[in-house]
């Protein structure tokens, strides 16, 4: 089957010209054709992700106007405005890609409004809401090393798609035959007929203006002169974060200049990912050097943002996702209480993996704090609901321990461009006071007790990675662990099965939230243990929260414990 798709491929007149060479390239290598057409990417709720690249199971231009053909199909059923926006990020192809679905959706008299340039989710998010779009395309693959790329899919809401709306979606892809199923016209003749347009200035202005009117200390920056190091990681937040800080009045930045212009390849790290020492490792050396406050780092898609800050000693830190949205959370909480502008019945979200400090700060601030499935779709979900009901202004705050935040209802996913935004006005804040975010973060572990999350992540590649995850979530269910290094496992929370059962006792709860591939386990103490496949990539997370009197006693519980997993996990 797959040796016929090969064939087929070959024989095809392809109008990429990297695709060629390629196939010439493995024609006596059945592994490699077996990779690259035994299957075919999944369209889920995400979208698309793969290496770039000839086949099926890759992203080139074929594979995108097939799901955009598929895309199309589905807008054409919506009713509303019959548009759709797209941007696109410093990958690989991430422009070609881009053109191409406008090119689709063209041609099946779907109007087009997308960005002249790259620009990040949140614009994304932001545009699809603007123009009233019934869904939102943004070309990317988030952190993922430089072979990937991806496409992420929008509702009219600048939410990620609902299940049921990819599960559509899907189903007309896999109708569409991916060399030549997809009607298609040059970009030219789409902007001739108006079908293509690009995304106009007052969009750019109303999503700079939208971020900004969500600072919770207007006019500090201006005075507190902070100093910052900034690195877009080759990506594209460069021009939306300097933009907006240099509104708010930061304007001693300095750019790592190696990652400063936009370069799919991310020559200076292997995973363009804020979250690991080896992305920020320049930012670190340069904010040594200047003494900066603070030294910043957002995604290619500016979706994800994570920090160093400056301790007492001159040397610098890395906070974590959890860490950084614990610290948001009390100084929007703080500042919101101070300046009278704390809304009735205030609401902040944060998904179930992330840390349960988060649920103890808002609840001493008398803010409710919702906990919903992974996946930012399921916090913006949750600002719907508030919209529905006349009360999107309870929203304050939302994020994730994979370094996502959102503060305002202006998108619907995480934003590193207000996340960048209220890091350096909280930075600003506790400099003017003569407090740094270090002392803080101290301080707040003093309060309320010395939590650690650490995430492990273990890696199934190949084609029987997946079978492998299923497999050990699977013996995980039939098979329920009652103690993990000594520890007694209280209650496990299956988000598949909906339920919360008391191991002693054996009674079960209903969750009330959507179905979802998690188990949680809370142990005696209070420390819980979370595992998760991944939705985008071939590995199982393990989470863990443990607390301890010191960093020392909640780190040799979490030593412990990731111990104990290995061998279930191996």
């Amino acid at each position: 089957m797959y040796k016929n798709e090969y064939e087929r491929w070959l024989a095809f007149d392809l109008d990429d010209p990297d695709l060629k060479p390629e196939l010439e390239s493995v024609k006596d290598d059945d592994e490699a054709i077996k990779d690259r057409f035994a299957v075919s990417l999944k369209f889920g709720t995400a979208g698309l992700r793969g290496v770039i690249g000839a086949g099926t199971n890759r992203m080139n231009v074929y594979v995108v106007r097939q799901a955009t053909q598929g895309l199309a199909n589905w807008v054409k059923t919506q009713g509303g405005t019959q548009t759709v926006a797209i941007s696109y990020d410093s990958r690989i192809k991430s422009d070609v890609f881009a053109k191409a679905a406008a090119e689709v959706l063209a041609a099946n008299g779907v109007k087009v409004r997308i960005y002249k340039a790259l620009m990040p989710v949140p614009a994304l998010s932001f545009a699809t809401r603007y123009y009233n779009c019934n869904a939102g395309i943004m070309v990317t693959a988030s952190h993922n090393p430089a072979k990937y790329n991806g496409y992420k899919a929008y509702g009219p809401d600048g939410c990620q798609m609902t299940d049921e709306a990819a599960d559509v979606v899907y189903a007309e892809i896999q109708k569409t035959d991916v060399l030549s199923g997809a009607k298609t016209m040059s970009f030219e003749e789409g902007m001739a007929a108006g079908l293509i347009e690009y995304v106009g200035e007052d969009c750019y202005e109303a999503l700079y203006q939208a971020i900004e009117s969500r600072s919770v200390r207007p006019g500090l920056c201006k005075t507190a002169g902070l100093k910052l190091v900034y690195s877009p990681l080759n990506g594209s937040g460069l021009v939306p974060v300097t933009r907006v800080l240099g509104d708010i009045g930061i304007t001693d930045i300095t750019i790592v200049p190696e990652q400063k212009d936009p370069d799919g390849n991310f020559p200076t790290c292997p995973y363009p990912n804020p979250e690991i020492f080896e992305a920020l490792r320049l930012g670190l050396e340069l904010a040594e050097k200047s003494g900066a406050d603070l030294m910043l780092a957002t995604d290619p898609d500016a979706d994800r943002v994570g920090i160093a800050v400056r301790c007492k000693d001159g040397s610098y830190e890395l906070l974590s996702g959890n860490e950084v949205g614990v610290l948001l959370l009390d100084y929007i909480c703080k500042a919101r209480i101070e300046n009278g502008t704390m809304p009735k019945d205030p609401v902040m979200v944060k998904s179930i993996v992330s840390t349960p400090l988060a649920d103890v700060v808002a609840a001493h601030y008398g803010v409710e704090c919702r906990n919903v499935l992974t996946g930012f779709k399921w916090i913006g979900d949750q600002i719907a609901r508030l919209e529905a009901a006349g009360q999107v202004e309870r929203f304050i705050f939302g994020f994730e321990e994979s370094y996502g935040y959102l503060a305002g209802s202006y998108v619907r996913d995480k934003d590193a461009v207000i996340g960048s935004m209220l890091i350096c006005e909280m930075a600003a804040y506790y400099r003017s006071i003569g407090s740094s975010i270090k002392e803080e973060l101290d301080r707040i572990y003093a309060e309320y007790g010395r939590y650690l999350n650490k995430v492990d992540s273990y890696e199934f590649p190949g084609l029987s990675g997946m079978d492998k995850m299923a497999g050990i979530m699977q013996k995980l269910r039939q098979e329920p662990p009652t103690e993990f290094a000594g520890y007694k496992v209280v209650t496990v929370s299956d988000y598949q099965a909906r339920t919360r059962t008391e191991l002693a006792t054996g009674k079960t709860e209903a969750i009330d939230l959507p179905a979802a591939n998690v188990l949680i386990y809370a142990l005696e103490g209070g420390a819980t243990v979370v595992v998760r496949p991944s939705g985008t990539e071939p590995k199982i997370k393990t989470y863990f929260t443990t607390l301890g009197k010191d960093l020392e006693e909640a780190q040799a519980q979490k030593d412990a414990l990731a111990e104990a997993l290995k061998p279930i996990l191996a």
